[in-house]
């Protein structure tokens, strides 16, 4: 039996690959050459098992082959190919004939690596830039990355599972964001986060699942392994080019070479649609740049979708935008959204507090659960998870503060198995019916009737609801003048010893 290759492998083998890129150009920048050269070597790998199993097929008639790997649903030309390169690694003209081949398999693909209006995944990356030193410096470089790449085997029949390779992006993505900070985490929302958000809102068997704010895609990968079941479809819409490049390769590592992924603004221009009506779905989730300024405020008065009926949100945050996008391309009487957002869109007031009264109204917000602060990159402030349903059952709203449940770390702080556990068993209870109005986990959740809701002026502000307020324990008065007599004269023999040393000192 051939030896199959582990995750901690390939994980450690990309990682070492980086020390090619470090302190010649920043991190944010050198992901975009190792993703790259990870997504080729994995395509040319699987292209060449792919080959391999039809030349014994047809016992050896290349011709037979050639017209059959024609046929492919990924085409992957002979000079595109990892081989080629790393077959050309010591030419003078390196960086150029990888951006060549690059350009090939994007020319042999474009339905699935470029956008709408032609634009493909590896336009902003060039493997002949000046950006990485000098001619001799850059072949070099270039050199020592395939021969490192060259070490991995990344044929399906040598690894362990079919994530392997997307959980190996996962993690480098992982570690960019980590490195580079706020910048770098733009694109990524922590795991344990997009698991969170996947199983609060899980969707059945035959789902079409949504991100608006995709970012390398994380998050939508996350809500569709949580259905259980293979048959689902992605979709996904990233304003950034270079991140919906990301989110494009990072598919395709996963295996759903068959989700749609968009690139463009998602406000000013949404790009899933049917007809000219915005394309419905079962699941809606995202995780949207928080209090965008300048999100497209001018533009919505006249937006053709009517995602702003409830109200315009303010031109300096676009939060509530995000939002409404959402519920209105969630499918009517079933679907669900879960959204990840900084804590002032639970209180904040003026227009966004009259568009949060109407959705409030609407009875579709059905769960508002605080998260802790340092979970995401780049940013230290606490965000929360809203919870809407347009299937939804009664007219309370669930109320979690689990702001106290993590593991605490220097740098990050991570939500752990059992937190996600607690506040998915929780909700579920919730929505199960098995939960009251009122105090149902001290100090740790509340069940708040509609009366409430409208009493408190439809602020969402979760300690109005959570009690998490500590008594401090009663000051023993007697107990604490004793101990300060007690080390006032342990201060007096102190003093006096001193005093003798001094003297001997003759100070």
């Amino acid at each position: 039996m051939e030896k199959t290759i582990d995750q901690e492998e390939i994980n450690r083998v990309v990682w070492k690959a980086c020390d090619t890129f470090r302190g010649i150009i920043d991190p944010s920048q050198y992901k975009d050459y190792i993703l790259t050269m990870l997504f080729l070597k994995y395509v040319s790998d699987v292209n060449r098992e792919k080959r391999a199993e039809y030349l014994k097929k047809y016992s050896g008639d290349e011709e037979r082959t050639d017209r059959a790997m024609s046929m492919e649903r990924f085409i992957v030309p002979h000079n595109s190919t990892f081989e080629y390169l790393y077959e050309h690694r010591g030419e003078t003209n390196i960086g150029e004939l990888i951006d060549i081949g690059l350009a090939d398999l994007e020319e042999a693909n474009r339905e699935k690596l470029t956008s709408e209006d032609g634009a493909g995944i590896f336009r902003n990356i060039s493997f002949n830039s000046s950006n990485l030193g000098d001619a001799k410096d850059k072949i070099k470089r270039l050199k020592t990355l395939l021969m490192d790449f060259s070490a991995l085997d990344l044929t399906p029949s040598h690894l362990e599972n079919n994530d392997i390779i997307g959980d190996a992006y996962e993690f480098l993505i992982k570690n960019f964001a980590s490195d580079a900070g706020k910048k770098a985490g733009e694109f990524y929302t922590p795991a344990e986060v997009s698991t969170l958000v996947a199983k609060l809102t899980k969707s059945k068997p035959g789902a079409r699942i949504y991100d608006p704010t995709c970012g390398s895609g994380s998050l939508l990968i996350k809500a569709g392994k949580e259905v259980g079941d293979p048959n689902f479809s992605l979709y996904g819409q990233e304003a950034n080019g270079s991140t919906w490049a990301l989110a494009v390769m990072n598919m395709f590592l996963h295996g759903y070479d068959n989700a749609s992924v968009r690139w463009g603004d998602t406000i000013r221009n949404p790009k899933h649609k049917e007809g000219d009506a915005l394309m419905k779905f079962d699941t809606v989730v995202a995780n949207p740049p928080f209090s965008l300024d300048k999100w497209g405020a001018d533009e919505a008065a006249e937006d053709t979708h009517n995602r702003f009926w409830r109200g315009v949100p303010p031109k300096s945050k676009g939060d509530w935008a995000f939002i409404s996008h959402m519920i209105e391309s969630a499918y009517e009487g079933t679907g669900k959204i879960g959204v990840v957002v900084p804590h002032g869109v639970l209180f904040r007031g003026s227009s966004e507090g009259k568009i949060r009264q109407k959705t409030i109204e609407e009875n579709i917000l059905e769960a508002v659960i605080g998260l802790p602060a340092n979970l995401f990159y780049g940013t230290g402030i606490p965000a929360a998870i809203l919870i809407f349903n347009k299937g939804k059952e009664n007219t309370d709203v669930l109320f979690i503060d689990a702001s106290q449940g993590y593991d605490s770390s220097k740098n990050q702080n991570k939500l752990r198995k059992k937190d996600i556990a607690s506040i998915v068993v929780t909700y579920r209870d919730f929505t199960h019916g098995k939960l009251k109005p009122g105090v149902v986990g001290e100090k740790y959740s509340y069940v708040a009737t509609k009366e409430e809701l409208a009493e408190n002026e439809y602020n969402l502000n979760i300690p109005r609801y959570v009690d998490t307020f500590e008594e401090e324990a009663a000051v023993d008065i007697p107990a604490v003048q004793k101990e300060i007599e007690d080390l006032e004269v342990e201060l007096k023999v102190v003093q006096e010893k001193m005093a003798a040393y001094l003297k001997e000192l003759n100070f």
